[in-house]
């Protein structure tokens, strides 16, 4: 189920074993540890990774949403997909993931036969650094999941020491790829769509209990994208909205080395300080 020491932790934390038929069963890895069970990118991860392996999967991924609807246990856990509806070039799934008979996420995953279109684009990916120039991040101190990615920050990091004040913002931009490094694909790209500290942690500069309960992401990217992107850097935007009565909102957008818009996320996420 977890697979050969010699893959890389992101694929053995997705790993999944078929059960009977209809559900699937893993356990996340401690490498992909955060303040209350696992990074919730790599359970979106597995999610879509419970689509992407089915045998009557159809289409790319296009859309998904995760609903966290409980703390996760260090422990095993199954993994239930269901086909809503396919039609001649889309694909509807939903999907539970359940410990001990309860319910602890839930997603929708949209794929689609994507066909040659007009392109375009409103949103340009900033001028910013090049990887090359910036110090990766010192993960010492962090979470135990920040050890799987390296950061390179341009702006709007995160100091654990307590040392830096309250901020104005909480605008992150940074360079990040798997570590150690993994070719892109759409299981690494949902997982780095989760890889920014929370919103709150930087605005305040102070840890306090924080976890994403609802998040979205859209892939503007086809296998062929990601195939060019390899294992390069991706440049990650992302920005806080309203922080209200324990609840925050969270923007951001992820681009490929060469400049191309791969995927949009957004979520809510809880918080309590």
């Amino acid at each position: 189920m977890t697979g050969s020491s010699s893959m890389h932790p992101l694929d053995q934390a997705t790993a999944l074993e078929n059960l009977d038929g209809s559900s699937l069963r893993g356990q996340f890895p401690y490498a992909y540890a955060n303040m209350v069970g696992p990074y919730g990118g790599v359970i979106a991860a597995t999610l879509l990774n419970a689509v992407l392996t089915h045998p009557e999967r159809q289409g790319e991924p296009v859309a998904m949403t995760v609903n966290f609807a409980a703390p996760m246990a260090e422990a095993a856990y199954a993994v239930v997909p269901k086909v809503s509806r396919t039609n001649r070039s889309t694909q509807h799934w939903t999907l539970e993931l359940c410990q001990d008979e309860a319910v602890v996420a839930t997603a929708t995953v949209f794929l689609a036969v994507r066909r040659d279109s007009w392109t375009g684009a409103d949103t340009a990916m900033p001028e910013v650094p090049s990887p090359s120039h910036i110090e990766p991040l010192d993960t010492r101190g962090y979470m135990a999941w920040v050890q799987n990615y390296q950061m390179r920050m341009v702006q709007g990091g995160f100091d654990p020491s307590g040392q830096t004040g309250e901020q104005d913002n909480a605008l992150t931009r940074m360079w990040v790829r798997d570590h150690p490094p993994r070719p892109l694909d759409f299981l690494s790209l949902m997982a780095i769509s989760d890889s920014f500290f929370p919103r709150v942690f930087i605005r305040r500069q102070q840890r306090m209990p924080a976890g994403t309960v609802s998040m979205t992401t859209y892939f503007h990217a086809d296998s062929e994208m990601l195939r060019r992107q390899g294992d390069r850097d991706i440049l990650a935007e992302a920005r806080g909205g309203r922080y209200y009565r324990n609840y925050y909102d969270q923007d951001a957008e992820l681009w490929s080395s060469d400049g191309d818009l791969l995927a949009t996320t957004h979520q809510i996420a809880y918080f309590k300080g």
